[in-house]
This record gives C-alpha cells, sequence and structure tokens, in this order.
C-alpha cells in the first residue's frame, strides 16, 4: 500500500487508534495530525523556496534531489556526454577477447587484427591424459610438470 504497510497492520493500526484515543477524540487527532503535516509542508516549501532565492537566476533549474549521492552520481557521470563513460564502457568487447581465449585454448595463433591463424604446427597435441593442451608463445608444448600451488588461492 504506502510506506510498506500492508492492508492487515493499516486496519490494526486503525483499531490500535480508536483503542488508544476513543472513537469521541478520534477526528480531531487526525484533523490535528493533518494540520501538522500540512505546515510541516509549507514550510519545507518556503524554506527551499528561500534558499533557490538567495543562490540567484544562475540557480534557477537547482533541483534538490540532485543532492542525493545516487541520483548525483547517475546525472553527472554516467549521463554526461562530455566524459566519455559510454565510449570507454563500450569499447570493452567481451567477444572478441572471449575469441582470443577461445583461440589460444585450440591452439591457434592470434594475428594482429585479432583474427586467428591456425598454428604453423597444427593444432595442440594432446596431452598424456588426452585432453588439448595450449602452446607457449615459442610454439612449443608446455612440460608435464604440475601447476604451481598458490597457497592464497584456495
Amino acid at each position: 500500500m504506502f510506506f510498506d504497510i500492508g492492508p492487515l497492520e493499516l486496519i490494526a493500526l486503525v483499531i490500535l487508534a480508536i483503542l488508544v484515543f476513543g472513537p469521541e477524540k478520534l477526528p480531531k487527532v487526525i484533523q490535528d495530525t493533518a494540520r501538522f503535516i500540512r505546515k510541516v509542508r509549507e514550510f519545507s516549501d518556503s524554506a527551499r523556496d528561500d534558499i533557490r532565492r538567495e543562490l540567484g537566476p544562475e540557480f534557477k533549474d537547482f533541483d534538490f534531489e540532485d543532492l542525493n549521492p545516487r541520483n548525483f552520481a547517475r546525472k553527472h557521470l554516467l549521463e554526461n556526454e562530455d566524459l566519455g563513460l559510454k565510449e570507454i564502457r563500450n569499447g570493452f568487447d567481451l567477444r572478441q577477447e572471449l575469441a582470443e581465449v577461445t583461440d589460444a585454448v585450440n591452439g591457434r595463433e592470434i594475428t594482429s587484427g585479432g583474427s586467428s591463424a591456425p598454428s604453423p604446427d597444427g593444432p595442440a597435441a594432446p596431452a598424456p591424459g588426452g585432453s588439448a593442451v595450449d602452446l607457449r608463445k615459442d610454439g612449443t608444448a608446455p612440460r608435464n610438470d604440475p601447476p604451481p600451488y598458490d597457497a592464497d588461492a584456495t
């Protein structure tokens, strides 16, 4: 419903208000609460208008929502074309990087244009266990040494 209060919780609050204030005082309490909320809203609107008037005409389009850090970052970093963040974000081409990794695993050399060419030695030779092994930069197959153990990675 509103303020994350469900219908059953709202009914429970109404019943609690009737029990606490009584049916004869409840309308007066509701009027006083509504009057208080109206005065707070008027106070905040006048304060906002005073701040805008004191800032001057160069801040006439100033929005107080921009003071929220999330809105500030979204407006000035993500939507700003001058910073070039969209170009940077689009510069990460994951398909090309995945193709390069796939080519390296399959033993094909990567040419300067990003396309793959078959290795002069052919595909990678299968390891004694039967799985394919990638070739080193010099074209030789790695030895069958166990991989290095990294205690921090486990």
